[in-house]
């Protein structure tokens, strides 16, 4: 983020671009998607550095994430039918080709091998290489999102869902993304470009073809904001530490004194048995700094696991620290959360309560995400200016 700062200024102007080495970006999708880094963090940190009018663009992709995961929530039926997808359809031979850089399009194997081997795109590459999975082999869109979220170490589930759906014309009815020639030609490093030209002529223009996907109307729900007074009263108290927000020191559990603290890592949590091993490995490192702040900052030792079974596994640490309540903080609409009615369920069974808390902050903004994205922009200038 430090290093990034320094040139904030010119993100509006070069954000598009992909330049070796993506220097003229953030590349602070992964620490945002685990909050190591809280996003209005990042805001703050920019802000202190510049004006506001400098630095609106950046904003905006910030709250971009806060704005996606708002919508989601308050969707969670398009989580629900995409999941459904993802299990019921089945990988082609040429589904496999094409996530493996073996297309016969130099440029897009190029970034799926990326992708691949560093856990990362480009945000531009990112649309590209989905509206070339979507409108130019005619593969489902479900089956690529699954691809990224297993690979992408910044893979946010709400970002990377309504960002696919956006691509395939669900978001926004009547608009998606094309990929084409004439763009790449614009935005990527012409050095890059030259080194794989071989099958770019299936990217003309003329050639790419909008292809259509329906999906059922989604209800929309309030965004639960949960007790603004959590009970966290207990004879014996565990605090459970995910991945998908690892700063619990600096939320509304930050004057909690737990007697055991579990910071687990579910695998193939996903829907894959494969996964990625680059993922896996950043989520394990990001687990494990979490865990040590926790412990410095509660007062206990975390114990830090991986389960491929995380409901059984959180029981049987409750169980074993003969806790009473365990405390966490509310994970957003996804795998996880999917997971939180049979944990809870589990719990009670075993006289154990369970308690999610969620950021006031978080409910704030989300509840905001009721349409496009520039109306949630406006309505949300006042909680912005508090920041």
């Amino acid at each position: 983020m430090e290093h990034f700062l320094r040139n904030v200024a010119a993100y509006a102007e070069r954000r598009n671009h992909i330049e070796s080495g993506h220097g003229n970006v953030s590349r602070l999708s992964p620490a945002a998607r685990t909050r190591l880094l809280l996003e209005r963090e990042v805001i703050a940190a920019a802000r202190e550095r510049y004006d506001p009018g400098q630095i609106e663009k950046f904003e905006q992709e910030v709250w971009w994430r806060l704005y996606w995961k708002g919508w989601l929530e308050q969707r969670p039926v398009i989580w629900r039918h995409y999941r459904e997808a993802v299990v019921d359809l089945t990988w082609s031979e040429r589904a496999h080709a094409v996530a493996a850089g073996e297309s016969g399009v130099a440029i897009m194997d190029h970034f799926a091998r990326e992708l691949l081997e560093t856990g990362y795109l480009h945000n531009h590459a990112r649309m590209w290489w989905a509206a070339f999975w979507v409108h130019v082999e005619r593969l489902p869109w479900q089956l690529g999102a699954d691809h990224f979220l297993r690979h992408l170490l910044g893979g946010d589930r709400a970002s990377n869902n309504h960002s696919w759906r956006w691509v395939a014309g669900l978001h926004t009815p009547g608009k998606s993304y094309l990929v084409r020639r004439s763009n790449l030609e614009r935005y990527l490093d012409p050095a890059l470009l030259s080194k794989h030209t071989g099958g770019l002529e299936r990217l003309k223009d003329v050639r790419v073809c909008y292809q259509p996907w329906e999906e059922p109307p989604a209800p929309v729900r309030i965004v639960n904001s949960g007790d603004p007074s959590p009970r966290l009263e207990g004879k014996r108290r565990g605090l459970w530490l995910h991945d998908e927000d690892l700063l619990p020191e600096a939320s509304p559990l930050g004057a909690l004194r737990p007697d055991a603290a579990l910071a687990i890592l579910p695998i193939g949590i996903e829907g894959s048995p494969e996964g990625s091993t680059v993922k896996r490995d950043f989520l394990r490192s990001a687990l494990a700094d979490g865990a040590a702040r926790a412990t410095a900052h509660f007062g206990v030792p975390c114990e830090v696991c991986e389960s491929e079974s995380l409901v059984p596994a959180i029981i049987a640490w409750a169980e074993a620290s003969c806790l009473d309540l365990v405390v966490s903080l509310h994970p957003f609409c996804g795998p996880l959360a999917d997971l939180l009615p049979d944990l809870g369920n589990g719990l009670a069974a075993r006289g154990i309560r369970l308690e999610l808390v969620r950021r006031p902050e978080d409910c704030a903004v989300m509840a905001f995400a009721t349409g496009g994205f520039f109306g949630f922009w406006e309505k949300t200038a006042t909680l912005r200016e508090s920041i």
